[in-house]
């Protein structure tokens, strides 16, 4: 045996493992729980999805935990983090985020798990505490409000000049979104933005040619 194989052998030997205790383990994991649990439920409250996804919300919490593990066994040996790279190269992901605050609590869950198996929980609990500001205060600043949909149905396709006239009377915003004729018959759906929303709901509503009127609110894109 030369005296590379020596050195190789011995490089090699003072990284294969570390001395780290059970105790240590299992307050690492603990500390990420609670931030993970942290997460859990400013997802819950921040989240305005029509169809809340639970199961999304619970893997996010799991990936902390799930991340923080993997950086400890990482730092427990060289050899385990070679194989860890060829393990997770392997992976492919092929589910579609189609929400972009899902995306960031993700990133969120990854970080918080990263920082807390490297040993730097304050970066973790700093991240989580200005994450948190930062999300709630911009989604509080009023840079924009999505209009709202008005759908009529008409007993008679005559009386749309007037419901447009109605209409323009209480939106400085308007736009003819959709027009379905159907021998006499008519429905409109309308892309508004107002403010007096019951008096021109009341107003439409008292058209002769109107069956039924109804004003609907959505979180799609907003329109300046």
């Amino acid at each position: 045996m030369g005296f590379s194989d020596i050195f190789k052998k011995d490089f090699l030997a003072s990284y294969t493992s570390s001395d780290v205790s059970m105790l240590h383990i299992a307050a690492v994991l603990l500390i990420t729980c609670l931030i993970a649990f942290y997460i859990f439920m400013v997802y819950r409250l921040i989240t305005r999805k029509t169809f809340y996804s639970r199961s999304f919300n619970i893997s996010i919490a799991s990936i902390a935990v799930i991340t923080a593990a993997i950086i400890l066994a990482v730092q427990s040996s060289i050899v385990i983090s070679l194989g860890m790279v060829g393990a997770l190269s392997i992976v492919r992901f092929r589910t579609a985020i189609k929400e972009p605050m899902d995306l960031v609590f993700l990133f969120w869950a990854i970080a918080v798990g990263i920082c807390c198996g490297a040993h730097v929980t304050e970066i973790a609990v700093l991240l989580s505490v200005i994450l948190t500001i930062l999300v709630l205060l911009l989604d509080r600043i009023p840079i924009g409000r999505a209009p709202m949909i008005l759908v009529a149905n008409l007993k008679d396709s005559k009386a749309e000049p007037e419901l447009i006239e109605t209409v323009k009377e209480f939106c400085k915003y308007y736009k003819v979104k959709s027009r379905n004729l159907s021998a006499d018959r008519c429905n409109l759906i309308l892309e508004v933005r107002l403010s007096r929303e019951y008096e021109m709901v009341q107003a439409i509503n008292a058209l002769a040619g109107v069956e039924t009127v109804s004003l609907v609110s959505h979180d799609g894109e907003v329109t300046f």
